[in-house]
């Protein structure tokens, strides 16, 4: 059984393809079962987020081509518009690749803490839809026990730099204070508390927060004293916001050119500086060729974030050591599977020995035999028992001039 890890990321794919193979969390159980019913699939997980989607998963062989189909079929998309950007990864570096996107070291942010989360969230849909086997969970726990030591051991995670971040820092690139500005937030999922909280840090005049459900918004802004509003109302104060940062699970845009237009010109061409940090985008593309708006998409925001790395790489290099470290450990789990079945009929020969000279002793003792005298022969008969079959593999291995299975028989049994 090989292990394979097979995706397209933000480094390898521009966010149009992305967009096409995203899976929303509300049809990932659907998704995993289909894609367990083929035959050539033995477990799989889908990790799906702005920057990436990757498929973890057991094969009979490192072929990808029925996964291939199955994206194909399921997208609705032709193999020939997205295999280009596709990676694999079989086996050890699918370990080192889980590894590395769990700790933030494949992520378009050095260390970004997010991705453990969305990692935590793909296993649980795997767990929930009954997809993951027994060696895949075993690696997602893994996974999660070599992020949590990186995050321990480096300062991989010092440094506040995310995606959201970025959109913070370029506002403050546009805008000299950020005090007499007004913030929308579109969302209420990790990334907008996130650009929230960066925000509100950096002393936001106001912040309104918009969402499709208005609890989860106002619970948001009640954190940094904001106001909520329904996604429905979002025409009715676009125009007030000098900022606006979009992320949502939306598969529609949000935002098209025409209701941007019109918040343009009730705001006399006052610019806006916008940010779709959603995957598929929330703001129509073509909101771009507007005057007096400035928008960025998640691929926009690399060079600003470029900026704020030289404090995790010498992290980073630590980080590494220590998911070289992680996949040993795990690799050395993997081998020692080989050897559980082996033990466990070993186990129960052994058990069978005692069983039977157990039996025949208690039969002794109630025909009223010395106890002593019964003690000593079960100790004899058990050992024989146990001692005989060894004996004589040893023995025939000496006959045959294996001493490669005399050496061993030394190891096992800790002779000196």
């Amino acid at each position: 059984m090989t292990l394979l890890a097979v995706g397209i990321n933000y480094n390898t794919a521009p966010v149009a393809i992305r967009e096409r193979l995203a899976f929303p969390a509300d049809s990932l159980a659907a998704a995993l079962k289909a894609l367990c019913n083929n035959q050539s699939i033995n477990g799989a997980a889908i990790l799906s987020t702005c920057n990436r989607t990757e498929f973890y998963y057991q094969s009979q062989n490192d072929n990808i081509h029925s996964l291939i189909e199955w994206i194909s079929d399921t997208k609705k998309i032709t193999q020939k518009e997205f295999t280009p950007y596709l990676y694999s990864h079989t086996d050890n570096q699918s370990i080192r690749h889980m590894f590395r996107v769990a700790c933030g070291l494949d992520s378009m942010v050095l260390g970004e803490p997010q991705i453990l989360g969305q990692m935590k969230t793909a296993y649980q849909a795997a767990y929930d839809a009954g997809t993951l086997g027994k060696h895949l969970g075993r690696l997602f726990h893994h996974t999660f026990s070599a992020a949590k030591k990186v995050r321990t051991d480096t300062a991989i995670g010092s440094s506040p730099v995310s995606v959201a971040f970025a959109a913070v820092q370029l506002s403050q690139q546009i805008f000299n204070s950020l005090s007499d500005q007004t913030a929308l937030l579109i969302g209420a999922g990790e990334t907008i508390e996130l650009t929230a909280r960066h925000l509100y840090q950096n002393n936001i005049g106001r912040i309104i927060i918009a969402n499709r459900t208005y609890d989860k918004a106002h619970a948001l802004a009640a954190q940094f004293n904001g106001y909520a509003i329904a996604l429905s109302e979002l025409p009715d104060h676009l125009a007030e916001a000098d900022i606006v940062v979009s992320s949502t699970a939306s598969q529609l845009p949000i935002l098209g050119k025409g209701r941007v237009e019109s918040a343009i010109k009730k705001r006399k061409h006052k610019p806006m500086f916008m940010v779709d940090l959603a995957v598929p985008r929330d703001i129509e593309a073509e909101v771009a060729q507007l005057k007096d708006v400035y928008l960025y998409t998640v691929d926009d925001l690399q060079n600003t974030i470029d900026q704020n790395m030289d404090s995790r790489r010498k992290a980073a290099e630590q980080a590494e050591e220590i998911i070289d470290t992680q996949v040993e450990h795990f690799l050395s789990w993997m081998r020692s599977q080989g050897a559980q079945t082996v033990i466990k009929d070993y186990r129960q020969q052994a058990t069978l020995s005692r069983d039977q000279a157990l039996d025949k002793a208690i039969s002794q003792l109630n025909n009223g035999r010395d106890a002593e005298e019964v003690l000593n022969l079960l100790a004899h008969t058990l050992t024989n028992k146990l001692i005989h079959t060894p004996s004589s593999q040893i023995r025939l291995a000496g006959e045959n001039d294996r001493h490669d299975l005399i050496a061993a028989a030394r190891e096992i049994f800790k002779l000196p």
